[in-house]
Order: structure tokens, then C-alpha cells, then sequence
């Protein structure tokens, strides 16, 4: 398990252009943590270095958010308000086989629907002032290729900072 201090917006971001940047097909990422964390900042970064040129919002009220014009095409979903697991209208399965990047804010509300293996980043505040931007990002890889994931986005942010 690793861990992660990120200080600011533009560095949340800068994980996320990493992972875009590192990121394969049929990749899924997990992201975990309260309302204003960063989880939604970190898809916008991921979204731009994939090529996104619309804004990438919250899902929240979609549910899903489809950019297949991206260089890899990335699904962003938000299971915040989706009431009793209630998967019906969202075909998981079908996004999870396209030959894109599916992100995930709020897994844990469909976590028995999930698939074994993915990448689950876990973003918590510190509120070590009453203005702190700052988060600790942890990385808890589940599967070899995740684990993989995980050590390139390192080696990536290591080269951006």
C-alpha cells in the first residue's frame, strides 16, 4: 500500500494525468473518500491528459458520464445516489468489457457487482489548517496488472513533480 501527500488541486490533477497516462484498456479505477475529497478533481485530470476537451463534471446526477472521444475512452461514473445497489439501469458489465478506462466515485455502494481485480485510490483530508487543500492519496491495488498500474503512475508522478 502506498501513500501519497498531495497539497493542492493542480497536484490532485497531476495524479490523475498520471494515471490517464499509464492506464490501459479494461482498466478500472476505484475512487473513495467524502464529499470534496478530490475524487472528482482527479478524473477532471484524468480526463484532460486522456484529451477530454469538455469539462469533466460529477456524474452525481447521471450516474455516468461517457467520453469516448478521449484517447482512451473513459467512463466516469458516481454511485453516490443510486438507491438500494440498484444497478438496473446502468449496464456495469458492458462498460467494464469496452476497451476503455472506467473510474468509479462511491464503489462501495455496488462493491458486490464489482470484478476482483482494479485499482482503488482512497483520497482522505487533512485538516491540519482551516484552509488545508491537503490529502493523503492511498493506492490499494487488488491484482498483478493493478499492482503494475500503480508502481508507473508512482514512477510518473515522481518525473511531474
Amino acid at each position: 500500500m502506498m501513500k501519497l501527500e498531495v497539497n493542492s488541486a493542480a497536484e490532485m490533477q497531476k495524479i490523475g494525468a498520471a494515471i490517464a497516462q499509464t492506464a490501459q484498456p479494461h482498466d478500472l479505477l476505484l475512487l473513495n473518500g467524502d464529499l470534496g475529497a478530490g475524487k472528482t478533481t482527479l478524473a477532471q485530470g484524468i480526463g484532460r491528459a486522456l484529451g477530454v476537451k469538455r469539462p469533466v463534471k460529477s456524474p452525481t446526477f447521471t450516474i455516468v458520464r461517457e467520453y469516448r472521444e478521449a484517447k482512451l475512452p473513459l467512463f466516469h461514473m458516481d454511485f453516490y445516489r443510486l438507491e438500494n445497489d440498484d444497478l438496473s439501469s446502468i449496464d456495469l458489465n458492458s462498460y467494464l468489457a469496452e476497451p476503455g478506462l472506467v473510474v468509479i466515485e462511491w464503489p462501495q455502494v455496488i462493491k458486490a457487482d464489482l470484478p476482483s481485480e482494479y485499482l482503488q485510490l482512497v483520497i482522505s483530508r487533512v485538516d491540519d489548517s482551516w484552509n488545508s487543500t491537503k490529502r493523503i492519496v492511498e493506492f490499494k491495488p487488488q491484482g498483478e496488472r493493478n499492482q503494475t498500474w500503480v508502481n508507473e503512475v508512482l514512477a510518473k508522478i515522481s518525473i511531474i513533480k
